[in-house]
C-alpha cells in the first residue's frame, strides 16, 4: 500500500514539473508572438519593402531567442548556485552542531501545528533517515536531489520564443502588401487567444479575463509600434 502511495506521489511530482515546463513554454511563445509582432508591424509602418521587414523580423527573432535563452540560463544557474550554497551550509551545521539542528527541525514542525512530543518524534525519525533532506525540505523548501538543468531551461525558452516569433514574421512577409497588416493582426490575435486559453487552463483560472488581457496587450503593442513606424516612414 505504501509503495502505491509513493508511486502516486512521484507521479504527481513529475506531473507538476511537466506542467511548469509547459507553462514556461507557453509564456515564451507568447513573448515571441507579441515582441516580434510589434517589431515587424512597426517596421511595416515605416516601409513597404518586404526585405527590410524580413531582415528586421529575423534580427528580432534571433536577438529575442538568444536573450530569452541566456536570461533563463543565468536565472536557473543563479538559483541552483544559491540552493547548493544553502545546502552546503546546512550540511556543515548538521556536522558541527547536530543537537541544535535537531532542535531547530523540531521547532519547524511545531510551527506547523504538531505538539512538541510529536514534532520531536518526527524530527528524530527524519534525521535518522536523511538529515540533510529533512532540513532541506522543512527549512529551505528544496530537494537536494533535484536541480533544474540550466541548459534544458535555456533551450526550452529559445525554442518556444522562436516558434512564437515565426508566426507574425511569416504572416507579414508572405501575403501581398495590401493584406500584410490584416493577416498579421488576425494571426497574432488568434495565436494570443490560444496562448491565453492554455495559460488559463494550466493555472486553473477562468479563461475570459486572461484571453482578453493577452489579446489586448498584443493589439496595443502592434498599434503603438505601427504609429511609431509611421512617423519615420521611408517608403
Amino acid at each position: 500500500m505504501s509503495d502505491d502511495i509513493h508511486r502516486g506521489e512521484a507521479h504527481g511530482s513529475d506531473l507538476a514539473s511537466r506542467l511548469n515546463w509547459l507553462r514556461a513554454g507557453v509564456l515564451g511563445a507568447n513573448d515571441g508572438i507579441v515582441s516580434t509582432a510589434g517589431l515587424v508591424v512597426g517596421v511595416a509602418g515605416a516601409t513597404t519593402n518586404r526585405s527590410a521587414i524580413l531582415v528586421a523580423g529575423l534580427a528580432g527573432l534571433v536577438a529575442g531567442a538568444l536573450s530569452m535563452g541566456g536570461g533563463e540560463y543565468v536565472s536557473v544557474s543563479s538559483q541552483a548556485d544559491t540552493q547548493k550554497a544553502a545546502l552546503a551550509l546546512e550540511r556543515r551545521e548538521l556536522k558541527e552542531m547536530p543537537e541544535a539542528e535537531l532542535e531547530e527541525l523540531t521547532g519547524l514542525y511545531m510551527d506547523k501545528g504538531l505538539s512538541h512530543e510529536l514534532a520531536e518524534e518526527v524530527a528524530v525519525a527524519l534525521t535518522r533517515n536523511d538529515a540533510l533532506a529533512a532540513h532541506a525540505d522543512a527549512e529551505l523548501g528544496i530537494d537536494p536531489e533535484e536541480f533544474t538543468n540550466a541548459f534544458h531551461a535555456a533551450w526550452s525558452s529559445m525554442i518556444s520564443f522562436t516558434v512564437g516569433a515565426l508566426l507574425p514574421l511569416l504572416a507579414i512577409v508572405l501575403p501581398p502588401m495590401s493584406w500584410r497588416l490584416p493577416v498579421t493582426v488576425a494571426a497574432v490575435a488568434a495565436a494570443l487567444v490560444v496562448t491565453g486559453l492554455v495559460s488559463a487552463r494550466l493555472g486553473g483560472a477562468p479563461p475570459r479575463r486572461p484571453v482578453v488581457r493577452n489579446v489586448s496587450i498584443g493589439l496595443v503593442a502592434m498599434l503603438v509600434t505601427f504609429l511609431v513606424g509611421s512617423l519615420f516612414s521611408i517608403g
